[in-house]
């Protein structure tokens, strides 16, 4: 029987990240479905928006504060979030599937003897069974995975559990644990972000270009186009290899996985490990001169023709849309 699910929070520059709150929201369901209880742990030094996690379902949650863990430290990070899951019994625990969650999951697993499913796209309850749909092969295909061992860890992909905020106004109790000397072997010494720019990752709107813009001084079209949608600029593996964009805008299966409502694939033929990257997203519109390219066979609207004629104009009738 399950004695308690533990809601693993990311924090960035004393903020939780909006994948925390789809964490919250995955295990508060959960807890719902096994009838146990949750509550969420997150560390850092001083944050901000503790208090919001109230409204997604969860009303407890732990900090473990110290100066020298605002950004994320591998060895330290896990032993305080092993040592607080044992104090506390618990047997579940929940992460986003980020490049953070994904490197502390396996770590986590090994401390607790958990079995560990990465990625996950759905969680589903069959008696006192949990069990989770993750793709595989490159996103081509989804295996469900029934945990059998009594701990459990379970990552998340972003953006695929949407986190919907209730009416409630009640207040989270909040209990701060200072940690003294932690284990400091590795640490995150700065996160460099591009200024102005969305993350692809946390973005509910991507526009991605690909090798058929030709080239760097074409990725305008893109830019313009994701301004006017209010989202981020995403890029393939080939324009990045190429230098065309910084690696941090690539999307596929050596970049980053995303699961926006709307992926727009400007000039992407659609390789395989691309669509690993952002198959799951709601709405997919490709615009590709070639019609037989395999973008289109996944995509919910498809626009074959001249990208540079298609883009200018369909960012036109955009903005026309928005200030009408």
């Amino acid at each position: 029987m399950t004695k308690k699910i533990l809601a693993v929070l990311e924090q960035r520059e004393g903020t939780l990240k909006r994948s925390a709150f789809e964490v919250i929201h995955v295990a508060a369901k959960l807890a719902k479905d096994l009838n146990t209880s949750a509550e969420a742990v997150v560390v850092g030094d001083s944050i901000s928006n503790l208090n919001e996690i109230a409204k997604f379902g969860i009303n407890k949650i732990t900090h473990l504060k110290n100066s020298l863990l605002s950004n994320y430290s591998p060895s330290a990070y896990t032993d305080v979030i092993n040592n607080l899951s044992k104090e506390i019994g618990c047997d579940i625990l929940i992460l986003s599937n980020t490049s953070q969650g994904r490197d502390l999951a396996p770590r986590l697993s090994v401390r607790i003897n958990a079995a560990c499913v990465i990625d996950c796209t759905q969680i589903n309850i069959s008696g006192n069974d949990i069990i989770c749909r993750r793709p595989i092969y490159a996103g081509k295909a989804f295996v469900d995975v029934k945990i059998l061992s009594e701990n459990k860890i379970i990552t998340i992909r972003p953006n695929v559990f949407k986190a919907q905020a209730s009416e409630s106004s009640g207040a989270a109790e909040i209990i701060v644990k200072e940690i003294t000397s932690p284990d400091l072997r590795d640490k995150v010494i700065e996160f460099k972000k591009a200024e102005g720019k969305l993350d692809v990752a946390e973005s509910d709107i991507i526009v991605s270009g690909g090798r058929g813009l030709k080239g760097p001084e074409n990725f305008h079209l893109i830019e313009k186009l994701a301004e006017a949608l209010g989202g981020a600029v995403g890029a393939s593996r080939a324009v990045v290899d190429a230098g065309w964009r910084p690696h941090n805008e690539q999307v596929g299966q050596t970049g980053k996985t995303v699961s926006p409502s709307l992926y727009v694939a400007c000039g992407i033929s659609g390789a395989i490990q691309h669509l690993a990257g952002m198959s799951s997203s709601k709405y997919i519109v490709a615009i590709n001169k070639d019609k037989d390219a395999p973008i289109f066979k996944i995509a919910d609207y498809g626009i074959s023709g001249d990208i540079f004629e298609i883009i200018p104009a369909l960012t036109e009738e955009i903005k026309k849309v928005k200030h009408s």
